[in-house]
């Protein structure tokens, strides 16, 4: 698979993600049987009832993530936050309310349907610390060194060239600046025909890297203090959901892949002192 044939797939699917949102309906980060409902092993159950009683109804609908980075990152008031993947927007609004009128947000997104939904919750929640831009997370389109945090909800493993976004998100950060997203991540290895499904990709689970290659990325690119925290394992019951409709053995992979692919807190900080 190569990275412009991902990147064409991820904009399609997303892009008909938001207008089902527009439409009123759940989605979900695949279309396998078990997507949009509420047991959803990877979307489901990421946000707290107060968190999405300040939202619209469709920042919440839209979301496609696997964790909830803005729970998780260390958000202060006047930091300037970027959200890599930024879909409808649910991390981009929680994230403005963290870092207050002196603070920003911004959302990147690749996909215009997104893009337009982003700014329609935007402006139904009346928030105006935040900025949706239209772009790759392989090319950020910000000055070097402009962000103190830098978020992302299952997106990097998206990308068809992960080391590219790690660089990107290492040049655009601020030394000191902190790099604190969700992602799916696997343990071990991940069956042959997972890997090379493109459905699976979309899906967030075959283009995910495993802990130790994402520890190395983000090392290569020169963060420091990496740690990869799992927040969800995926056992026998939840593989076998997100296979469904993959037309994989669903049965068979399902014991091969069940306790190996996780939902993960991914902490890293660039120096605050060049090396």
């Amino acid at each position: 698979m190569s990275a412009p044939d991902i990147k064409t797939t991820v904009r399609e699917r997303y892009g008909k993600a938001a207008l089902q949102v527009t439409g009123g309906a759940k989605t979900s980060c695949c279309e396998s049987s078990c997507c949009g409902a509420a047991d959803d092993p990877i979307t489901s159950n990421l946000y707290t009832e107060a968190e999405t009683a300040t939202l619209p109804a469709e920042a919440v609908l839209a979301s496609l993530g696997c964790g909830n980075p803005t729970a998780l990152a260390d958000l202060h008031e006047g930091e300037v936050v970027l959200d890599l993947g930024s879909g409808g927007g649910i991390d981009v609004l929680l994230s403005a309310q963290r870092v207050g009128p002196a603070g920003r947000a911004y959302g990147l997104d690749m996909t215009d349907e997104m893009l337009a939904l982003a700014r329609e919750n935007q402006r139904k929640a009346g928030v105006e610390n935040v900025e949706f831009l239209k772009g790759d997370i392989e090319a950020i389109p910000l000055p070097s060194g402009s962000v103190d945090v830098i978020i992302s909800n299952c997106v990097v493993n998206l990308s068809g060239d992960k080391r590219k976004v790690i660089a990107e998100a290492f040049r655009v950060l601020k030394p000191g600046g902190r790099f604190a997203v969700s992602d799916v991540v696997v343990r071990g290895e991940v069956p042959g025909e997972v890997r090379q499904s493109m459905e699976l990709w979309v899906g967030c689970i075959a283009g995910a890297l495993t802990e130790q290659e994402f520890h190395s990325l983000l090392w290569e690119a020169g963060f420091e203090k990496i740690a990869i925290e799992p927040t969800r394992i995926y056992e026998f019951d939840d593989a076998k959901a997100f296979l469904t409709g993959s037309g994989l053995d669903t049965e068979v992979l399902a014991r091969e892949v069940g306790g190996r692919v996780m939902g993960a807190f991914i902490r890293a900080r660039k120096p605050a002192q060049a090396a």
